[in-house]
């Protein structure tokens, strides 16, 4: 067996060196403590892989300590020793989260085997995270970083210069901008990455866990907004204390969060030595094209489907729509499309998005960057898509930058109803 971690948890002296020589026989780093607090103390300080767990400690109930223990250590395992044994305890004792149960007097035979099933339901428990991080990293091949909009540019240069250091990085940004995809390309281009790469998503619950993983790697924080205080508390200490890359995203507006207190003003401070800001895809007009064409080619491979083209209305809805879900929903119009469309070429009832009307003028002619046409025209047909697509005129007007009675000005002049 490889080398592994246990922590025995039992009043009495005798018994903790005795499971400690049986363990340790099993090639077990093995620390031996009395209480449930001071085992709390030891899962606060390291990892570990099993924990061997009195059901009484003295006065206190060892049943009681289950959740605490993993509460720090989600995918710890725990096999709950007693002389009491009986049918409802081991019941209570499986409810609360320990994954076996033995009765005393024990062989040292049945310890091994008990923590062996442990130990390798710990180890499946990895090889399954390990996986679902490949398939997270496959995915992402998805995503491509070549652009043509200059503040996207900036971005990436900024991220290029940022990788090579070791200080925290905030990245922010709406939902679907790729703040996931551009911290594991900070993770692969950094100083540490060889070491692993660990997401903490949602409250945080198994930050401890999460941390522990992370030493000598990166710890990307998927939406800080959502920590609980306690994570927030141990992220900050983390900082100071591990060796780990924090890499924190959120599409939230940092400063609400922090005057609403659910985001902790010193751990902003130190997170943000660096921020990324990623743009939203409707400022990145320019990139809309060739990222969906990008899409299409994955799409079809992946589906296996012959070459697929966008048709022109297709092409006009793509480029005129807000996305307001950003590069995700436009990866998962294309994908959509490329799945119901009959083939081989793309239409706008097969992306689900809404139809741009024809960019024409009364003339004929094309109504597009650099046609043979006036400003004048340029603008109306620019307005009246936007007030086309926007749920409220007040929405539209703040779209183009204007206040409502310049909207209704200019609806008026040209026409718009």
């Amino acid at each position: 067996m490889t080398s592994w971690s246990a922590l025995v948890v039992d009043d009495d002296a005798g018994i903790r060196q005795s499971l400690r020589l049986c363990l340790e026989a099993d090639d077990a780093r093995v620390l031996g403590v009395g209480s449930a607090a001071a085992a709390l103390e030891a899962l606060d300080r390291a990892r570990f892989d099993v924990v061997v767990l009195d059901l009484w400690l003295g006065k206190e109930s060892g049943l009681d300590a289950i959740p605490h223990i993993l509460e720090r250590q989600r995918d710890i395992a725990i096999v709950v020793v007693t002389a009491f044994a009986t049918f409802e305890s081991a019941v209570e004792a499986m409810k609360r989260g320990a994954f076996d149960y033995l009765p005393k007097p024990f062989t040292p035979d049945q310890v091994r085997a008990a923590t062996r099933r442990a130990l390798e339901a710990v180890r499946l428990r990895h090889r399954l995270a390990d996986a679902e991080h490949r398939l997270e990293q496959a995915g992402a091949s998805d995503e491509r970083f070549e652009t043509e909009s200059a503040a996207f540019r900036r971005v990436l240069e900024q991220a290029a210069r940022a990788a090579t250091a070791t200080a925290p990085i905030l990245l922010r940004g709406e939902s679907g901008t790729g703040k996931n995809v551009l911290a594991r390309w900070l993770w692969q281009q950094g100083p540490a990455k060889n070491g692993p790469y660990v997401t903490l998503s949602g409250s945080g619950d198994d930050i401890v866990t999460k941390i522990q993983q992370a030493r000598g790697g990166t710890l990307a924080v998927d939406e800080l907004g959502e920590l609980s205080p306690d994570a927030q508390a141990r992220l900050l200490r983390a900082l100071d204390e591990s060796d780990i890359r924090i890499i924190a995203a959120t599409n939230r507006n940092i400063d609400d969060e922090v005057k609403a207190g659910r985001i902790r003003e010193d751990l902003l401070f130190r997170l943000k030595v660096v921020t990324l800001t990623l743009p939203p895809l409707r400022e990145r007009s320019e990139d809309i094209q060739p990222l969906a064409h990008h899409f299409l080619v994955r799409a079809a491979t992946r589906q296996h489907r012959p070459a697929y083209e966008m048709s022109e209305s297709a092409t006009r809805a793509i480029s005129g729509y807000t996305w307001p879900g950003n590069l995700r929903e436009l990866r998962n119009a294309v994908e959509r499309a490329v799945i119901l469309s009959p083939g081989p070429r793309i239409e706008v009832d097969d992306l689900g998005i809404p139809s741009a009307p024809s960019p024409v003028t009364s003339n004929g002619t094309d109504v597009a960057l650099g046609a043979d046409i006036s400003i004048d025209q340029l603008e109306r047909e620019h307005i009246a898509r936007i007030i086309a697509r926007a749920p409220t005129l007040e929405a539209a007007a703040r779209t183009l930058g204007i206040d409502a009675s310049t909207l209704q000005r200019k609806r008026k002049r040209y026409g718009l109803t």
